[in-house]
């Protein structure tokens, strides 16, 4: 027996600076930590490995991608329980050395090699109760040789971010994984942006009322013009062209999706009314449109093209017409030039992905012309539509593992499960903007009381 556990929970102990908030179980049976709650099941000495040669968020999203470590319980409790000491810990001012950088004298040069890329926590590698618990982690570990990625990795990417091939490379990855695959975990609605939701709502029912009020709010009526950017598997589409007559042009990136929105659309009887393209919204050239509806998409824009991505909605847009622009954000930093994108996010769930605080979005489309006329907050559905979404995933496990693979439904499990967690203590946000190009005189054609949104259709 190595007593795995009572020496993991003393490494993390020391690292995190305070006592284990969940428990361990190790690969050997033992356990340590506190005996209610989660467990968190360590199943071999590769876990270890992969957060030796990669340390922090990233070794361990490999190792929970992998199957190397597991939850027994409540994952939404063993986050919140982790989350609260991480994100104590997350404004760290220096970016942080390797684990193995003190030790590397001591170890044999094909493991002293992984101290060139690993990261860690700086100012405790100092202290020498820190050093002693690493040594004592590189010793269970055994650390060679260095575990490869699991294969739901991103694809490493050279180049400039958002060219028009890269996107299509990150859409991809994220989106063609497989259609059966999404109707498992969004439901029939489809809809892979936050619900809307009242007391008593069903998933389904939340996703047909956030629709409609993009509808309402776009003050769509019969034979007006909409674009939507980033249209998925087309529901946003057929809903403004069933309930509203609207004639509607969908562009997205990826292949499965347009498929999959076109035979909806075929099934529908809706083909007069609705066309789903396959091309980048930079291509779009048949404007002007009454309407343009952006929801979920301008996340993969990019800080550095946002303004292009602004300008290029605002010219395909008639005079008075309006955008609806359905983005998460995130708080500001201090200095914005350290934000960083999430490691984990990026390698395994949206590639090249970035947020941005709802301040610099509504700056962004005012400096590209456009009027905001409304910002309305939605955190806390999308936190509800994320639980409802791991809800499904669960119920659906053994089929979602059989259409996709075990790591990559872990990898949407975590995703979801953390980002629920986000939205609920409010790091992160999701905001609908209403924005107008105003006509020349300055005329929105808007009501004053604008939050009515104006009547359902019958």
């Amino acid at each position: 027996m190595t007593d795995a556990a009572p020496r993991l929970a003393a490494l993390a102990e020391t690292l995190l600076g305070g006592p284990l908030p969940v428990r361990i179980r190790a690969w050997d049976g033992t356990e340590a930590g506190p005996p209610d709650g989660p467990v968190l099941v360590v199943r071999g000495r590769r876990a270890l490995r992969r957060m030796l040669w990669k340390p922090g968020e990233l070794g361990l999203a490999r190792a929970w991608v992998a199957g190397d470590l597991t939850v027994e319980g409540d994952l939404f409790e063993l986050l919140d329980r982790v989350a609260g000491l991480l994100w104590q810990r997350d404004r760290e001012p220096a970016p942080p050395p390797s684990l193995l950088g003190p030790l590397r004298p001591r170890l044999p040069r094909r493991v002293s090699a992984a101290a060139d890329t690993a990261a860690a926590a700086a100012a405790l590698l100092g202290d020498a109760d820190a050093r002693g618990a690493v040594r004592d982690l590189v010793a269970l570990a055994r650390p060679w040789p260095a575990p490869a990625p699991p294969a739901e990795e991103a694809a490493r990417r050279g180049g400039p971010r958002h060219t028009r091939g890269r996107d299509r490379q990150a859409i991809s990855h994220h989106y063609d994984v497989g259609n059966d695959f999404y109707e498992r975990v969004l439901g029939p609605s489809m809809v892979y942006s936050c619900a809307y939701w009242t007391p008593g709502s069903t998933l389904e029912g939340a996703q047909h009322d956030k629709l409609d009020l993009v509808c309402r709010k776009l003050g769509l009526k019969p034979g007006d013009r909409l674009l939507d950017v980033g249209c998925g598997w087309g529901s946003m589409a057929l809903h403004a062209a069933r309930e509203y007559g609207a004639r509607v042009t969908g562009v997205t990136l990826s292949r499965e999706q347009a498929v999959y929105a076109r035979k909806r659309v075929a099934d529908e009887g809706l083909a007069d009314l609705v066309e789903i393209r396959i091309q980048d919204y930079r291509d779009v050239k048949d404007g002007p449109y009454d309407a343009i509806s952006s929801i979920g998409m301008a996340e993969h824009v990019g800080a550095d093209r946002y303004r292009d991505y602004a300008r290029t909605l605002h010219a395909l847009l008639r005079p008075g017409g309006l955008l609806l622009n359905h983005q998460i954000a995130r708080p500001p930093e201090a200095d914005e030039a350290a934000y960083r994108v999430d490691e984990f996010i990026d390698a395994y769930v949206f590639p090249d992905g970035e947020l941005s605080p709802v301040g610099t979005t509504v700056g962004e489309l005012e400096r590209a012309g456009f009027e905001v006329r409304d910002v309305e907050a939605l955190r806390e559905h999308y936190a509800l539509t994320l639980r409802a979404w791991v809800a499904r995933l669960e119920e659906h496990w053994d089929e979602a593992v059989a259409l996709t693979s075990a790591g990559r439904a872990r990898v949407w499990q975590l995703y979801m499960a953390a980002s629920a967690l986000g939205f609920e203590r409010g790091r992160l946000g999701v905001n609908q903007v209403l924005a107008v190009r105003s006509a020349a005189r300055g005329d929105s054609g808007l009501p004053l009381r604008l939050r009515t949104w104006g009547a359902q259709p019958a």
